[in-house]
């Protein structure tokens, strides 16, 4: 086995084991076997941390961070807010009419669903909005405690889920792909416990994307077993294959599990489509039906009128944070606004993810990694984007992770999202022009040190 330890090129890599493992401990690890049990926060704390008493660069692809500048015409709404004096009034907790009305249009626009404006509130990020949800959904029903992940999944819903009190139960959505999803999700919603169903489309870690074929299965279901949907759409139309996407009010629409049930919630997110994940900005939208209902046990907790809309609004999110930053509202209102009237083309800015993702996968296969979800629907090569799964050879996640640590590229381990299959998850998204090189020359290296003939 080759000594991963001795320094085989010019570059500072691998890194010193004892440097890296001493990291690891500070932030709650026994060493960097640990690695593959770290949450995202805490892979981003430890790499930043390496780098600083390393004095080097890792090529990060942990954290989810958008590759792009933040989309001007929400930054300079939310400059112009500021100047006009809103920091120092509490925002409206329904959201400022400019932003419902701009957020149910550009729901029409690209997903081609009809939300009203009172089904629409802002969050703090979708983070807050799938917590709140959760909060709300456990609430609803006492003999429904499980939430059912399509995983994999982004680790900190389930942890969400968790603090909670919910259950949680999950499908590996590659394993039951077409036909396949609807025996197995029927056989979990028999049980009568299953609250609501959660995933993201694309998937965030795989990439993979659900086909309208596929969500009307989910919707027929949710319908037969009143389940409600959470459907997590913080890549709208990034599935880049589709080259007809993203023209306001035209079809095709992003695919949604809201053209075929009632009992639907849709988050949706100005972190990824917009770049602007720094300021915390998204939407709850809530299917007309479903935001109007009552339900008994709500009216018993919370001596009102059990309606769901109401109860998320002015109880949940209410106590969560009394409200969205009132800037950010404004900057939300705008970016929406443009997007519906064609002058943001949010969908042809971050096509560049697609570029940057080939481009990493090429170099990986060049030095014998491969990617684990691989295939999507009707065996359809999974398309590049955001994010991608990766593994070296036939090595688990696990050791992948407690290796690669050493060479400069961070990355999260695929058991941390719930996947079934071993491997890492990567984000394309930062990446810089510079970095490419960079990747060649370490997972050369690293190739070098662990290939079969050096054993």
């Amino acid at each position: 086995m080759a000594d991963y330890l001795i320094n085989t090129t010019t570059m500072n890599y691998p890194l010193d084991k004892n440097l890296v493992d001493n990291v690891c401990r500070a932030f709650g690890l026994m060493d960097a076997h640990e690695l593959s049990n770290a949450t995202i926060r805490q892979m981003v704390g430890i790499v930043r941390e390496i780098e600083r008493q390393a004095d080097c660069e890792y090529v990060h692809m942990e954290l989810g961070n958008p590759g792009l500048p933040s989309e001007q015409i929400g930054v300079e709404a939310q400059i112009k807010a500021l100047r006009n004096g809103c920091a120092n009034k509490y925002p409206l907790i329904t959201g400022i009419p400019e932003l419902t009305k701009a957020a149910s249009d550009f729901i029409r626009a690209f997903l081609g669903l009809t939300i009203p404006e009172d089904c629409i509130v802002p969050t703090v990020g979708s983070m807050q909005g799938c917590y709140a949800l959760d909060t709300l959904i456990s609430q609803l029903r006492p003999d429904r405690d499980t939430i059912l992940f399509l995983d994999p999944c982004f680790p900190v819903q389930k942890q969400q889920s968790r603090v909670i009190g919910l259950k949680v139960d999950s499908i590996d959505i590659g394993d039951y792909r077409g036909d396949k999803l609807r025996d197995a999700l029927e056989q979990k919603l028999q049980q009568g416990n299953i609250s609501a169903i959660l995933f993201s489309n694309p998937n965030n870690p795989s990439w993979m994307c659900l086909t309208e074929a596929e969500l009307r299965t989910i919707g027929q279901l949710a319908n037969r077993y009143d389940t409600i949907v959470i459907e997590d759409v913080a890549y709208l139309n990034m599935d880049f294959r589709d080259s007809n996407r993203g023209k306001p009010f035209c079809a095709p629409f992003q695919p949604t599990v809201g053209r075929y049930t009632m009992n639907c919630v849709h988050l949706v997110s100005c972190s990824k489509i917009f770049s602007y994940a720094g300021e915390r900005a998204a939407v709850i939208a809530v299917h007309p039906d479903l935001a109007h209902r009552h339900f008994p046990a709500l009216t018993t907790r919370y001596n009102s009128d059990g309606q769901f809309m109401r109860t998320l609004v002015y109880q949940i999110l209410y106590a969560i944070s009394s409200g969205v930053s009132h800037s950010v509202q404004y900057a939300m209102a705008a970016m929406f606004k443009a997007a519906s009237e064609g002058k943001i083309n949010f969908v042809q800015n971050t096509h560049v993810y697609a570029d940057r993702a080939r481009r990493i996968k090429e170099i990986m296969a060049k030095h014998n990694f491969h990617v684990v979800y691989d295939l999507d629907a009707d065996n359809r090569p999974v398309g590049d984007g955001f994010f991608f799964t990766f593994t070296y050879r036939n090595w688990t996640g696990e050791q992948l992770i407690n290796k690669l640590i050493y060479y400069g590229v961070s990355a999260i381990s695929l058991i941390s999202t719930g996947a079934k299959r071993e491997g890492l998850r990567g984000c394309a998204a930062s990446m810089r022009e510079d970095q490419f090189d960079a990747l060649d020359e370490r997972l050369a290296l690293f190739d070098h040190d662990f290939s079969p003939k050096q054993y």
